[in-house]
């Protein structure tokens, strides 16, 4: 399944169940929440951990389809994006850009 087609079912399920479509602070928090259960699974080793991440997926797919974002192609964009940029480790071992597209 495309980004796009998930993006589309995950809001209209949104719809069909009543739950929130306007509220984008809402759906920041719940989206918090979730990486949050996400990371509790993975650390945890729970079983549910690809449940969690998908989630987190659905909830992010819920505030790009809120402020008209198409997010398959943001994600193609910066995939794009983040292949010509170059990095390097400080004397402390931390990635740091060096060149590449802006941020």
């Amino acid at each position: 399944m495309d980004i796009r087609s998930a993006q589309r079912l995950a809001w209209e399920n949104k719809i069909e169940k009543g739950f929130n479509t306007s509220d984008v602070s809402l759906e920041f928090g719940l989206l918090t929440a979730e990486v949050g259960e996400a990371f509790t699974a993975w650390r945890k080793q729970l079983p549910d951990f690809g449940e969690e991440l998908a989630d987190v997926f659905l909830y992010l797919t819920a505030l790009a389809e809120m402020n008209g974002v198409d997010l398959e192609s943001e994600v193609e964009r910066k995939i794009v994006k983040n292949r010509e940029r170059v990095y390097a480790r400080d004397a402390r071992g931390v990635m740091h850009r060096v060149e590449g597209a802006g941020s």
